[in-house]
């Protein structure tokens, strides 16, 4: 823990100057110069001294371009004055205490603004659109949810679409008709297809995960369609299989009782 204490050294300042400085328009890097200026004179017992831009910045911890920028506006107000360069090559720099000369400059005699450093904007989230209840989109989306809510009611899955945002599955409907120029009757077929399926049923529970899948959804759904469907072909008396006979004896509408299980 920090224990400054006055033994270990002090700078002398008269409370006059204090006072007035006080009143002057400083930015916070002048202010911090003014107080370097202070700290390697007058806290030496000395009135000037050599003190270069790259040891002032390096003592107040900004750039030299800061301080060689708010350096030259003190020494134009004549808060700081300064003589030839001493032995190190550098100016002689000494706080000006004749206070009543302060700020008499011809040029500014407002502190200079500080240049900060643009801040960035926290990016803020962006607004979905909002939909009417008796918009196609929202219907579209209400009808989606409608089947999916069946799917993850008869699957155990509803904990899946808790957090469920029409608005935001309306705009999923949106986009995929807008942006992806998909056609209404197409994205209703793929619906219904896709939430009887025994696969997707359970792997598209939401508008975004449909609009993701639904170019493969769309093909599968197809190829399901053209696959060619096994057609039923009345039962052919085997007498090999006594059971296939029976059931062709009771399809012709005939007595169970009188089938001849010998035959």
């Amino acid at each position: 823990m920090s224990n400054p204490q006055i033994e270990q050294g002090y700078t002398r300042i008269a409370n006059e100057i204090l006072e007035n400085i006080m009143k002057v328009s400083l930015n916070g890097t002048q202010f911090r110069i003014v107080m370097a200026v202070w700290r390697f004179t007058y806290g030496f017992q000395r009135k000037e001294h050599e003190l270069s831009v790259r040891f002032l910045a390096t003592a107040i911890a900004a750039s030299r371009t800061q301080v060689e920028r708010e350096l030259a506006v003190l020494i134009e107000r004549k808060i700081l004055l300064t003589k030839e360069q001493g032995a190190k090559r550098a100016r002689q720099i000494q706080f000006n205490k004749n206070y009543e000369d302060w700020g008499n400059a011809s040029a500014s005699r407002q502190a200079t603004p500080e240049i900060k450093k643009p801040t960035k904007k926290k990016a803020t989230p962006k607004k979905t659109n909002t939909y009417d209840e008796d918009s196609t989109y929202f219907k579209m989306a209400k009808y989606f949810f409608g089947r999916v809510s069946a799917v993850a009611e008869a699957e155990g899955l509803n904990h899946l679409i808790l957090k469920a945002d029409l608005q935001k599955w309306s705009d999923e409907m949106r986009k995929l008709i807008e942006i992806d120029k998909q056609d209404k009757q197409l994205v209703k077929n793929v619906m219904d297809w896709a939430t009887t399926d025994s696969f997707w049923k359970t792997n598209v529970l939401s508008a975004k995960k449909l609009r993701d899948k639904f170019g493969e959804l769309a093909i599968k759904m197809k190829a399901s369609s053209t696959t060619p469907m096994k057609t039923a072909t009345p039962l052919q008396v085997d007498p090999r299989d006594k059971d296939i006979e029976f059931q062709q004896w009771c399809q012709e509408g005939k007595d169970p009782d009188a089938f001849d299980w010998g035959k």
